[in-house]
C-alpha cells in the first residue's frame, strides 16, 4: 500500500514510537490524524518536539481510548489505524492493574468495534515482547507461549487476545505488532537506555544507579521499528496473526551501561539501587527475538547496529541537556 493521500489514524501518536511512526507517516505522504491524550497543559506530548513542517501538516486530536463514542467518531473513514495507545510502565502496572486493564484491553476493544463498524481497511495493533515473559526458547518465535509476569504484561495478552478474536470472529483486518525493547531519542526516562544515559551525561548525578543489569534484552532503534509498523500497515499479513519486531541481537543491560560509558567517555561509577528492582518472580529475564516471519513475507529487517543507535540517542539527550529541556528531579526514573 501506498501511503501517498490515504487517510490514517495513530492512536498515541504522542508517545514514544506513536511520534516517530506519526513523522514517518506525514514524510511518506499519508494525511495523518494524530490522537493524543487530553491534559490541561495544552500538550501534545512528543508531537510537539516534531519539525513544524511535519507538524503543521498534521490533524492534531485530543482524546480517550476509553472513550467508545468519541473513537468511532474519529475512525470514520480511515482507511488505516495504527493503535499505539497504552498504558505501558512496568512498575505502575504493580500499583494500579485496573487502569491497564481499562486502557490496554477496553480501549482496543473500542478501536476493534468502530473498525468493525466503519469496515476500516487495516488495524495494526501494537503488542509487546513482555507478553511472552522469560524465555523458555531462544530466540523467541510467535508460537512461544505467553506468561503474564506483570499486570502491564497480562493486560497486553488480554488485548492481543481481543485483536485475534475480532479477526477470527468478525472478519476484522488486525495485524497484530509485537516490538521487541525499542530505544532511542523521545523515549521516557523511566526506560533502561535512557535512564542510563541521562545520568552518565547529567552533571547533577554524581553516579549512575541502575537495577539488576543482568537480564538480557533485543533492543531494536526506533526508526526500525516505526518502519516495521509502516509495513505491517501495508504488506499482505495474515489478519488475527502477530508478528515480532526485533533486532535479533542479544544484550545485557550491563552491555549496554559499558558501551554507552565508553561512548560518552564517563568514569562516573556504577551504583546498584535496590528501588529499582522488580518483584522476582516479575522480572522477564531474557528477550531475544525472532522477526524472520516478517521478514520472509515483508522485506522488513532492523538496519541500526545498537552503537549507532546508542550514539545518535547520546547526541539528542545531549541537546536536550545543553537547551535545558530536561525534568530537573531525579525521583521518577525507575
Amino acid at each position: 500500500m501506498n501511503y501517498r493521500g490515504r487517510k490514517v489514524l495513530v492512536t498515541g501518536a504522542d508517545g514514544f514510537i506513536g511520534s516517530h511512526l506519526t513523522e514517518a507517516l506525514v514524510r511518506s505522504g499519508a494525511d495523518v490524524t494524530a490522537l493524543a491524550l487530553y491534559n490541561s497543559f495544552d500538550s501534545h506530548g512528543w508531537l510537539d518536539d516534531l519539525p513544524d513542517t511535519i507538524r503543521s501538516q498534521l490533524n492534531l486530536v485530543r482524546g480517550d481510548v476509553r472513550d467508545s463514542a468519541f473513537l468511532s467518531r474519529i475512525m470514520r473513514g480511515q482507511a488505516v489505524v495504527f493503535h499505539l495507545a497504552a498504558l505501558i510502565a512496568i512498575p505502575y502496572s504493580y500499583a494500579a492493574a485496573q487502569s491497564y486493564v481499562e486502557t490496554n484491553i477496553l480501549g482496543t476493544v473500542n478501536v476493534l468495534e468502530a473498525a468493525r463498524q466503519w469496515e476500516t481497511e487495516r488495524v495494526v495493533h501494537t503488542s509487546t515482547s513482555e507478553v511472552y515473559g522469560t524465555a523458555q526458547t531462544m530466540p523467541i518465535r510467535e508460537s512461544h507461549p505467553l506468561q503474564g509476569q506483570s499486570p502491564y504484561s497480562a493486560s497486553k495478552i488480554g488485548a492481543d487476545m481481543m485483536a485475534e478474536s475480532y479477526a477470527r470472529s468478525f472478519d476484522v483486518p488486525v495485524v497484530i505488532m509485537r516490538p521487541f525493547n525499542t530505544y532511542g531519542p523521545r523515549q521516557s526516562e523511566r526506560a533502561i537506555v535512557p535512564t542510563i544515559i541521562r545520568q552518565v551525561l547529567d552533571k547533577n548525578c554524581p553516579a549512575i544507579m541502575v537495577g539488576d543489569t543482568s537480564p538480557v534484552r533485543d533492543l531494536t532503534f526506533v526508526e526500525d521499528t516505526a518502519a516495521a509498523f509502516l509495513t505491517a500497515g501495508s504488506a499482505e499479513l495474515e489478519f488475527g496473526h502477530a508478528y515480532n519486531a526485533g533486532s535479533q541481537r542479544a544484550v545485557t543491560v550491563s552491555d549496554v551501561l559499558d558501551l554507552v560509558l565508553e561512548l560518552s567517555g564517563s568514569k562516573k561509577p556504577v551504583h546498584r539501587d535496590e528501588r529499582r528492582l522488580r518483584p522476582q518472580n516479575s522480572e522477564v529475564r531474557a528477550l531475544l527475538a525472532d522477526s524472520s516471519q516478517l521478514e520472509t513475507k515483508t522485506g522488513w529487517r532492523a538496519q541500526t547496529s545498537l552503537r549507532e543507535g546508542l550514539e545518535r540517542t547520546i547526541g539528542w539527550w545531549q541537546a536536550r541537556l545543553s537547551e535545558g529541556r530536561v525534568r530537573r528531579e531525579m525521583g521518577y526514573m525507575t
